[in-house]
């Protein structure tokens, strides 16, 4: 038997853009749709409501212009009123060719917002629905707050279908328009409506106040539906609409036995991110099959099992998203996720070294929570520099002072070989202040003199953010010879005065 084909209407370009703060201009509109339709390969797209400015008009005309080139202008949707013909007229002007007329699906609405009778409703939407047809015009027509409307005035709800059944309309668009349904009423109200008018293709707009829009899209399909509206990373007014993303990963993994889309799973991350630079609507780094965190084992477990036989695998392989797994670095790594990142930069080590910098990973991730791949080689150079000195003189305390029209401070301890030295001081800087408390401990205490600094150079993983491990690579001098060495923390002064700890004990 022949799958059933769903067609997806993405409506990011209108119902999305009415999340709170989301503006597209008319070239990211654009290139929003075009990407919806080419890349993505979406059936339809819901781009705008008519009438609401000037902007919203230019756009349009940019999409229906390039629509009509690429031949899909019966693609593009716009959200239309029963207004006396002014949407028709803004339609005309536009290039549109498909509305998706807003009508009332409830008692309680058509009522207590319109304050009109059914038999006026229809004649107005009849009306609305033959004027549109009569300038080339297709009609979709949506129920707004259809949901509620099954749950309170469903005779008034059939009586509507039951003339809907008369006009000359493609669609119903069945709206859980304030995203109340449960999934179990999901397919009891969809079955309904199906069963009784077979011939009218369903559509069911979900939205996701109770973060049930993925179940009840999943429901409707069950229920019989033909179509689902959906938005690029779950945008929309409120708590937003079903997502597309883990719609079409359901649907792909759970009812691919019924049911078929033409959406294209390896666009879906390159599309989100797009909408999220466009929108500055930031995706949840746990959002599924999109966010930053969904193909990241943190656990050394997970990454040990994955290893051995792909344990901790499930079927959203991000490769299907064109994404990558990748293992965090952190207190909870093992060896396992640190080997991972290894083979990903073509570094290896012993048993021992690796030992040595999971140890270094663990204490790091206490401070730090998450240590990137680009961290470690630092790391690695840190901790086999390291085990290399013997540690004689310990930096055991300090206190840096920076404060506004005040030079900086340092008070500092030292160890050396057991011994505990005190001394303060004041610089141009943090750590000059550091070098300068040291320089006068060792000018009391000691008859070694100090190396001179003669470069200091800072640098973290390319690609990171202010939180970065930070290595200091300092260069000293002394008596003609010249050493290097390095320290490595989140803090730059940290890392400074680790470096400066590792030349103490060799010198």
């Amino acid at each position: 038997m022949a799958l059933r084909s769903i067609e997806i209407m993405d409506t990011t370009l209108r119902d999305g853009e009415q999340t709170s703060g989301v503006s597209f201009s008319v070239s990211e509109k654009l290139t929003i749709a075009k990407l919806l339709l080419e890349e993505l390969n979406v059936d339809r797209i819901e781009v705008a409501s008519a009438r609401v400015s000037k902007g919203e008009l230019e756009a349009v005309k940019k999409i229906t212009t390039w629509a009509n080139q690429a031949n899909r202008i019966n693609q593009i949707e716009v959200l239309t009123f029963v207004d006396d013909g002014k949407s028709i007229a803004w339609m005309l002007e536009s290039g549109a060719k498909v509305q998706n007329l807003l009508t009332k699906g409830s008692l309680n609405h058509l009522t207590h917002q319109l304050k009109k009778t059914p038999q006026q409703h229809f004649k107005e939407i009849a009306a609305t629905i033959t004027l549109a047809a009569s300038n080339g015009i297709q009609t979709n027509v949506y129920l707004e707050d259809w949901s509620n409307g099954m749950r309170n005035s469903k005779e008034y709800v059939f009586q509507y279908l039951d003339f809907l059944q008369t006009q000359d309309i493609k669609r119903l668009l069945l709206p859980d328009t304030l995203g109340i349904l449960t999934p179990k009423e999901t397919t009891d109200f969809i079955s309904e409506v199906h069963q009784k008018y077979p011939n009218l293709h369903i559509d069911f707009h979900g939205h996701n106040d109770y973060d049930l829009g993925v179940a009840n899209v999943m429901n409707a399909i069950k229920a019989g539906a033909h179509g689902l509206h959906l938005t690029v990373n779950g945008m929309g007014e409120r708590a937003g609409n079903a997502p597309i993303a883990s719609t079409i990963a359901v649907i792909n993994d759970f009812l691919d036995k019924e049911v078929t889309v033409k959406v294209n799973e390896k666009a879906l991350y390159k599309v989100s991110k797009l909408v999220e630079t466009f929108s500055g609507f930031r995706i949840p780094v746990n959002k599924p099959v999109v966010g930053a965190n969904v193909f990241t084992q943190t656990a050394g477990i997970h990454a040990d099992g994955d290893h051995k036989n792909n344990l901790y695998f499930n079927d959203l392989l991000p490769e299907r998203f064109g994404r990558k797994r990748k293992y965090a670095l952190g207190k909870t790594s093992g060896k396992a996720n640190i080997q991972k990142n290894l083979q990903e930069l073509g570094l290896a080590l012993n048993d021992e070294d690796l030992k040595k910098v999971t140890q270094r990973i663990i204490a790091l991730g206490d401070k730090k929570e998450i240590v990137s791949k680009e961290d470690l080689p630092y790391i690695i150079s840190d901790v086999l520099d390291s085990n290399t000195i013997e540690k004689k003189v310990v930096v055991e305390n300090y206190v840096l002072g920076h404060a506004r029209g005040l030079k900086p401070s340092t008070t500092l301890q030292l160890r050396i070989e057991g011994v505990l030295y005190e001394a303060h001081a004041q610089g141009d800087g943090q750590f000059d202040a550091f070098m300068n408390a040291l320089k006068k401990l060792y000018k009391t205490h000691s008859k070694k003199e100090l190396p001179k600094l003669i470069d200091y150079a800072v640098r973290i993983p390319p690609g990171s953010n202010s939180d970065a491990l930070c290595e200091t690579i300092i260069t000293w001098s002394s008596q003609n010879k010249e050493f290097v060495t390095h320290g490595l923390d989140s803090d730059q002064t940290v890392s400074a005065i680790k470096a400066t700890e590792k030349m103490l004990n060799i010198i």
